[in-house]
């Protein structure tokens, strides 16, 4: 039997982002209207989106208190917590876990600017003292 996905597709993520974006639980029509000032998404397609998202234990809602047909959602993962686990399934998929090739396919995509390159060298830098018994 297949795994489950339990990371959001590249749609769902459009979701995520808005969840991410707001300072407060949103309702289906605020996700939905969020959504449609930058993509062309049905309403339906949405509200799939955030069915799937809850299947996945992505976000979850709560019941408004005033009217039990009100949903508020909010993210269950942070922004942070998915972008690793995505960061690891791509090494894994593309690079057989080998995070130096991944590291340095990208590097090499595209030309870095001298600050890139300082951030990245401090990023090494912390990783290499965390390993440090």
């Amino acid at each position: 039997m297949a795994k489950e996905e339990t990371m959001p597709s590249e749609s769902e993520w459009l979701v995520m982002e808005v969840l991410w974006d707001g300072t407060a639980p949103l309702t289906s029509t605020e996700i939905i209207r969020r959504i449609q000032k930058s993509r062309s998404m049905s309403d339906k397609t949405v509200r799939v989106l955030i069915n799937r998202l809850c299947q996945k234990q992505m976000i979850d809602y709560a019941i408004d208190k005033n009217d039990a047909r009100v949903y508020h959602y909010f993210a269950v993962k942070s922004r942070e917590e998915c972008l690793r686990e995505k960061s690891r399934k791509f090494i894994d998929s593309y690079f057989s876990g080998n995070s130096a090739n991944a590291l340095a396919a990208l590097i090499q995509s595209k030309p870095l600017t001298e600050e890139q390159i300082r951030q990245l060298e401090q990023i090494l830098e912390n990783s290499r003292e965390s390993e440090r018994p």
